[in-house]
């Protein structure tokens, strides 16, 4: 199969940042990274232009990077209480997931991609609980939060 090398334009996930040179299957090139922008092919005229945009991809970096790291102060800031209904003996109907942590951030005002939560299984139990967010590759906060019934807990009949 022939390969094209090209230059990114943009981050492409899987593939590399702006500035990077990669070698991808033609069609992909033809098809999706040369119409959308992403990429150009790599020309004398082209490699040119790898300087400007190694720089322009430390500051979009640093910028992230700075983001991210006061997003997490935010976070871990945050207080957030997950109520949700419940039956005998505080049993849970249902799990709480990254969605419903996800609006409780948002409601919060904590603005956080929905795909960066990381639950290691749906949450089924009442108390206190983690989540871990990865803002960055270098930053990731832990996130404390309570889940609590929002009816009274009736004992289990015996």
């Amino acid at each position: 199969m022939a390969n094209h090398e090209v230059l990114l334009l943009k981050p492409v996930d899987g593939l590399g940042a702006e500035g990077d040179q990669v070698k991808v299957r033609a069609g992909y090139a033809r098809n999706f990274l040369l119409p959308q922008g992403m990429a150009v092919p790599l020309t004398g005229a082209n490699r040119k232009r790898v300087e400007a945009l190694k720089k322009a991809r430390g500051l979009r970096e640093a910028k992230e990077l700075t983001g991210a790291q006061a997003l997490a102060k935010q976070i871990e800031k945050a207080g957030i209480a997950i109520a949700v209904k419940t039956g005998e003996g505080g049993k849970l109907f249902g799990a709480v997931t990254t969605h419903d942590i996800h609006d409780k951030l948002t409601a919060a005002g904590i603005t956080v991609d929905k795909r960066r939560i990381h639950l290691g299984q749906p949450i089924k139990t009442l108390g206190k609980h983690e989540v871990k967010i990865r803002l960055h590759p270098d930053v990731s906060v832990e996130l404390s939060f309570d889940v609590v019934s929002e009816n009274p807990i009736e004992p289990a009949a015996s």
